[in-house]
């Protein structure tokens, strides 16, 4: 039978990875800060990395609290990930009317990534609360998948901006 104890290894990993590229983030919104500025969508494009990756931090930390049962630990997961969900759609939403029509399309493939990014956690957080340990799965799902969206978004911040 699996038990949270035998994901430590892998939280402890994914918090070290989301603090490094949280760092990463901030590198590109200093260097970049005017340019993002100058541009409508940006500054909430990186929010919302920031919120995701947060939201990452946030769960690998909870993850790591020793003698938490799997109830406890999915309603933190699930309020964590929920939280995320609501504040970086209403984020994205509102991003949504300032998007030029031409980049509308890429614009909802990257809501689309967002979605696979923080639903996981709200999944795995109702798994785990209901004793399905199998929820951490989910969780991880939606680790690997808030990494790939938050280096996609520091690309952009970095590199695709001075293009």
């Amino acid at each position: 039978m699996m038990s949270i104890a035998d994901w430590e290894a892998f939280y402890a990993a994914q918090l070290g990875a989301a603090a490094t590229l949280g760092g990463l983030v901030f590198v590109g919104l200093s260097l970049n800060l005017k340019t993002i500025l100058s541009y409508p969508v940006l500054p909430s494009r990186a929010l919302v990395a920031m919120l995701v990756i947060l939201a990452a931090l946030v769960i690998s930390s909870l993850a790591l609290i020793p003698g938490q049962s799997p109830f406890a630990l999915g309603l933190e997961i699930l309020a964590s990930g929920g939280a995320a969900a609501i504040v970086c759609g209403f984020v994205e939403v509102n991003s949504l009317r300032k998007v030029e029509p031409k980049y509308r399309r890429a614009f909802v493939g990257n809501l689309l990534v967002l979605g696979a990014a923080v639903l996981p956690y709200v999944i795995g957080g109702a798994m785990l609360m209901m004793g399905d340990a199998s929820g951490l799965y989910f969780v991880a799902a939606g680790m690997i998948v808030s990494m790939f969206k938050v280096v996609l978004e520091a690309w952009v911040l970095l590199v695709e901006i001075l293009r």
